[in-house]
């Protein structure tokens, strides 16, 4: 990731963590390790100093053998770090100059590694990175992550303190209804309402035949009063914005007016949120709907928001991805929030359960040559926001490769920057094979994202600090 000749240009940044550690390892080493692994990843210099103008300089650990020792004792110690997410190429001793310094890469970890902490204690020893440094984790950050390492996803929990009263019996007939399109002849078609629901997940009997939701099933099917009981957060919002910004119409779940579940707002959603758009988009959205709602953290908090704009469609839902977002963006993987309400969903043709959900947005914007949707996840607390652009940017044609390849040149740029400090446009198009205004685009869409930002001469890009 850097270029270890021109250390002096770097700066401090999300990725990169420099200590002088001429007295040991220092306490803080751990404190960014976490943060790291909790994030997005990053590399940590020791026997690297920060100077007034922010540039790095090297200084000479006197036994940097001795301190990589000492380092994989303690990153395998789970009395004093939680998990060792790193491989024996991690660790690196490099000579610059005649100064010796060590490098520490830290990978972005697992869901299962989550939350990576230091002592026994998840609530006292985690941290995460932002723009200030590390940060020590909120309780609600924490047992978001807790809640991520779990094999079973907690959808499929039976809430016995609950009964079949919660269940909005209109939202089952227009789910059956669906089925019955779907599946003609099928047997679970002649079921009566309590028996279909145990079949799909929904409900459950105990050993009294008393019936009981899943909280799958209640936040697909239950009262929007009785989904809060149990998820106090839980908020559904779609916003339809006139040309000016002002609201020109609104659905939330606590309106009183409907009942405020999942699949009735899909139902009553659907059509609203593709209304005058080309139909070629449809199903792409609808999908866009639907994968929001299957991995969204309803314990977390900010609930699922929904905007539509003349230019732009955002949607965004609480919690952090579970795999790698390259992964996302590519496909092929799939490892859902709510496995349970994924397969509700499913079962009437709503949402995907390949992992290709992303992939196949990212393709239909692709051939439309409209500007390559976004996908940002922000943490303090969890949060997913996908942006759908409505519209090209004129300066190029459908079918363009940059349209779908979006994730994958942003990526490969944030690494190159990391190793050489600044670039320039004309760079961009020869390292990616991009062409000037493809280069100029991913600059301009980067910077935006608060990625990259525009140096005093205007010409070289550098990472944010």
């Amino acid at each position: 990731m850097i270029d270890f000749e021109h250390i002096s240009q770097y700066h401090e940044n999300n990725r990169i963590e420099a200590k002088r550690a001429l007295g040991g390892l220092p306490k803080s080493l751990w404190e960014t390790y976490s943060a790291f692994a909790n994030t997005f990843g990053g590399i940590l210099l020791l026997g690297v100093e920060e100077l007034t103008d922010k540039s790095f300089r090297t200084v000479d650990l006197p036994c940097p053998e001795k301190l990589v020792e000492e380092f994989w004792e303690i990153i395998n110690d789970r009395e004093r770090v939680s998990a060792n997410i790193l491989d024996r190429q991690a660790v690196t001793v490099h000579t610059i100059g005649t100064d010796r310094i060590i490098s520490i890469m830290v990978p972005r970890a697992d869901r299962r590694n989550k939350p990576v902490y230091i002592g026994t204690n998840p609530y006292l020893g985690s941290y995460r990175r932002d723009g200030e440094g590390d940060y020590h984790c909120t309780r609600e950050e924490v047992e978001t992550m807790l809640r991520d390492r779990e094999e079973r996803t907690l959808d499929e929990k039976v809430l016995l303190h609950m009964d079949g009263s919660v269940f909005d019996m209109e939202t089952v007939r227009r789910y059956r209804t669906y089925l019955k399109d779907i599946y003609a002849g099928y047997e679970w078609n002649q079921y009566e309402d309590t028996k279909l629901l145990c079949r799909i997940g929904a409900a459950k009997k105990d050993e009294r035949g008393l019936l009981h939701p899943t909280a799958a099933g209640l936040l697909v099917f239950g009262f929007e009063d009785e989904i809060v009981r149990e998820y106090p957060y839980f908020f559904l919002d779609y916003q339809e914005r006139a040309a000016d910004g002002s609201m020109a119409e609104r659905l939330v779940s606590n309106s009183g007016k409907w009942s405020g579940n999942l699949f009735d707002f899909y139902l009553r959603i659907s059509g609203k949120v593709v209304r005058r758009l080309p139909g070629d988009i449809h199903r792409a959205v609808r999908e866009a709907v639907a994968n929001c709602m299957i991995n969204g953290d309803y314990m977390g908090s900010g609930g699922l928001v929904i905007i539509k704009k003349k230019d732009d469609l955002r949607i965004s839902n609480p919690g952090g991805f579970r795999i790698d977002i390259r992964d996302a963006v590519n496909g092929g993987r799939s490892d859902p929030r709510n496995a349970l309400i994924a397969r509700l969903f499913n079962l009437v043709k709503v949402g995907s359960r390949t992992g290709k959900g992303v992939p196949d947005i990212y393709q239909v914007w692709e051939k439309k040559g409209w500007k390559t949707p976004r996908i940002k996840e922000g943490f303090h607390p969890d949060r997913i926001t996908l942006k759908l652009p409505l519209y090209g940017d004129g300066r190029s044609e459908p079918g363009e490769r940059f349209y779908g390849k979006y994730q994958e040149y942003r990526d490969a740029l944030i690494d190159h920057v990391t190793r050489v400090v600044q670039v320039e446009a004309a760079t961009v198009k020869e390292l990616l094979g991009l062409n000037a205004q493809e280069a100029e685009r991913l600059l301009a869409q980067m910077e935006e994202e608060g990625i990259l930002s525009l140096m005093e001469d205007g010409g070289m890009y550098r990472l944010k600090i």
